[in-house]
């Protein structure tokens, strides 16, 4: 046997928290909730459940994580979005592994983990096929998450092994949210990551991500929410080598500027 923390990232949360949390409170011995500026009623319901709330300015997703789990009382701990929900299956499997002999700290499990989109079940999202299944429950001293601006994933671990049961991640809830975070990847992506600086490469990259994402992964047979899923992998191609291109030509103005005005001088 042996304890879990469960880390929770949140944000604004309120739209699914009710839904979240019960789930979470189950299988945790010890919760933590991390907040990174939410101005909605998230710190209030987090609050009806008897949970403390931890403040933490937001960089990037991995980050935010790690500060999580540093907090955390356990050393294995379960780490969450708060746009996934857990079903009775992945609960039961989590329960059952818990009131085992303690895994080796090398061990690592992965979340069954299927995208919903404008409410809607998905089969893509770019860059990813849903279900996906990423690593979230882990022993925090033998692994972490990366720092990758976009895409973060958890590394240090041996062997990891898929949890049964369906989560709901239930993310891209409006189209607001779906071109806002597009605009918040691409440009943490350009911003910390080396991209080539080429408008050519950009539209290249849209019309085929615009046919892998769209035509090919069969998104068009989802009508509305296929065409938000195949324009957000269409956009996102162009804009990380658009916004690169623009930052480039930006950096270069200002350094004619500086040398002009060094020759003033």
């Amino acid at each position: 046997m042996f304890k879990l923390s469960v880390c929770l990232l949140t944000c604004n949360s309120a739209r699914l928290l009710r839904e979240v949390l019960p789930p979470l409170l189950v299988v945790a011995d010890d919760f933590v909730v991390l907040d990174s500026g939410s101005s909605d009623a998230t710190l209030e319901i987090c609050h009806e459940y008897g949970l403390t709330v931890h403040h933490h300015p937001y960089a990037m997703h991995g980050a935010q994580m790690n500060h999580a789990t540093s907090l955390a009382a356990h050393d294995w701990v379960l780490c969450m979005d708060s746009d996934e929900i857990l079903d009775e299956q992945t609960l039961n499997f989590i329960l059952q592994l818990k009131a085992g002999e303690e895994p080796s700290p090398e061990q690592a499990w992965r979340l069954p983990r299927y995208w919903y989109v404008l409410g809607e079940e998905i089969r893509t999202i770019y860059p990813i096929s849903s279900p996906d299944f990423p690593v979230r429950l882990f022993h925090r001293a033998h692994a972490r998450f990366n720092d990758r601006p976009v895409d973060d994933k958890v590394e240090g671990y041996l062997q990891s092994t898929k949890i049964p049961g369906r989560v709901r991640h239930d993310t891209f809830y409006s189209l607001h949210e779906v071109f806002s975070k597009l605009n918040s990847y691409t440009t943490r992506l350009v911003k910390y990551q080396k991209v080539k600086p080429s408008i050519s490469r950009g539209i290249i990259s849209a019309i085929g991500a615009f046919f892998k994402w769209y035509l090919f992964s069969g998104a068009w047979r989802s009508g509305k929410v296929g065409v938000v899923t195949g324009l957000y992998a269409t956009f996102y191609s162009f804009l990380k080598y658009f916004k690169a291109w623009y930052s480039h030509n930006e950096e270069k103005a200002v350094a004619v500027n500086e040398k002009k005005n060094s020759r003033a001088l």
